[in-house]
């Protein structure tokens, strides 16, 4: 993502995040024996709607399906659903534009264990 001027339409939205290295320190519930939430990632999702979907999408296998939901309930992150066992590899997202013109899907990556969202997304529309 470039730009910080990432502009959403008020209809609701679907947040898929990854969670290692994205809203905790990566690898940090094998290295320290428990999960750290990183700076900023509580904030921003406070002000994700309540009305809005978010998905976890993790390599994280079922062995610690468990932890990780506690780690998110102890850090108060909202999740509709947890997709565990992903593969490693990239992530890709594939949808259509709606027909006004509407960008129906966008893809931001940042440095590992660095959340960044604060300064590319407002979602307070």
């Amino acid at each position: 993502m470039e730009s910080n001027n990432l502009v959403l339409s008020p209809l609701g939205h679907t947040w898929i995040f990854d969670i290692d290295g994205t809203i905790c320190k990566h690898n940090g519930y094998k290295i320290d024996g428990h999960d750290t939430i990183l700076p900023g990632v509580k904030d921003f999702f406070d002000k994700i709607p309540d009305d809005d979907m978010i998905v976890f999408l993790t390599s994280r296998t079922d062995e610690y399906r468990q932890l990780t939901i506690e780690f998110l309930k102890e850090n108060g992150l909202r999740c509709n659903y947890i997709i565990f066992n992903a593969p490693y590899g990239e992530r890709i997202i594939v949808n259509d534009d709606k027909p006004s013109g509407l960008a129906s899907s966008y893809a931001v990556r940042f440095k590992r264990d660095e959340f960044a969202l604060n300064t590319l997304i407002d979602v307070n529309l």
